[in-house]
């Protein structure tokens, strides 16, 4: 009898033996931190791993990455960006389009007032003597612009506060020069030419007036 008490004792200490090396493994990995991402490991192990940090965001304008661009158009774009969080490169293409649309049509006109609030004083006195010009010959101009084919950035730089982004416009424009008796001396109506244009659009960065200049004009 003693030696079956022994026997069942012996049993019972070697079940309880094998029964906490079960329990107490799990219960010790259970108390591991279980990583959630790749930048979540547990603290024995970020003693001596440097986790990475995200990668840098690519140039985004006005909502979306702007890829395609040579760096040095990219980095003037960007820096204008990063100087002026309220820039929009696509809401400044369509603004340039419209004011070739218009600064066009204003020295065509012989509208000076117009050109004045649009262009900084050096391209302005350079239409004004244009314009004195034509009308001192009698000479008047009947164009038309027909349509804007294409509209691109041709370079983009920040010097200091002021920013400066060049914009090339493929264009087709029919011309007719009329004399001071109205007779055509050049140009059709019928016959629209392609005309290639960069003009250099400025702005004060620091200035509270969101509109841009036209700075310079030459031919693309």
């Amino acid at each position: 009898m003693i030696i079956e008490i022994v026997i069942l004792a012996m049993i019972a200490a070697f079940l309880g033996m094998r029964l906490y090396s079960v329990l107490g493994r799990r219960a010790e990995h259970e108390e591991e931190i279980i990583p959630t991402n790749r930048f979540d490991v547990p603290d024995e192990q970020n003693r001596n791993k440097k986790v990475p940090p995200p990668p840098a965001p690519e140039l985004v304008v006005e909502g979306r990455t702007m890829p395609g661009f040579p760096p040095a158009i990219e980095r003037g774009l960007r820096e204008i960006s990063t100087a002026d969080r309220n820039f929009e490169l696509l809401g400044f293409l369509e603004g340039a389009k419209g004011a070739y649309e218009v600064v066009l049509e204003a020295y065509w006109n012989g509208d000076k007032d117009e050109l004045k609030e649009l262009c900084d004083d050096d391209v302005y006195q350079s239409f004004e003597t244009a314009i004195d010009d034509r009308e001192e010959s009698g000479i008047t101009l009947d164009n038309r612009l027909i349509r804007i084919e294409d509209t691109t950035v041709h370079s983009a730089e920040l010097d200091g506060n002021i920013a400066r982004i060049a914009v090339r416009f493929v264009s087709d424009i029919a011309s007719v020069t009329r004399d001071k008796d109205g007779n055509v001396i050049a140009g059709s109506l019928d016959d629209a030419v392609e005309s290639r244009d960069v003009w250099t659009f400025s702005r004060d960065i620091g200035s509270v007036d969101p509109n841009w200049l036209l700075d310079e004009t030459d031919e693309g």
